[in-house]
């Protein structure tokens, strides 16, 4: 039996297909901060959702195996390969 993500989570997961900011999320998703900032973390935790960090020398978003849980929009985000089995998408 598989569990279903909740209805935020879902759509929060869903929108981080390309890298996006955390603005970008908070456009996506009509919620309030401080509940998306907490649910993203929880995505973090659980390896669902990875914090990118832009490369300057790359000209490029790669992933941060740290960032700043008080400073949410210092970071951009992307799902993981978990997060994905998580929604249920087939890849």
């Amino acid at each position: 039996m598989s569990t279903m993500p909740p209805v935020l989570e879902k759509k929060i997961l869903t929108s981080l297909l390309f890298t996006e900011s955390f603005e970008t999320i908070l456009e996506e998703t009509k919620q309030n901060e401080f509940l998306v900032a907490n649910v993203l973390k929880w995505l973090i935790t659980r390896r669902y959702v990875t914090p990118m960090k832009y490369n300057e020398t790359k000209k490029d978003y790669e992933p941060s195996f740290i960032y700043d849980s008080d400073n949410m929009r210092a970071f951009h985000y992307r799902i993981t390969a978990e997060g994905l089995k998580f929604i249920g998408t087939k890849f």
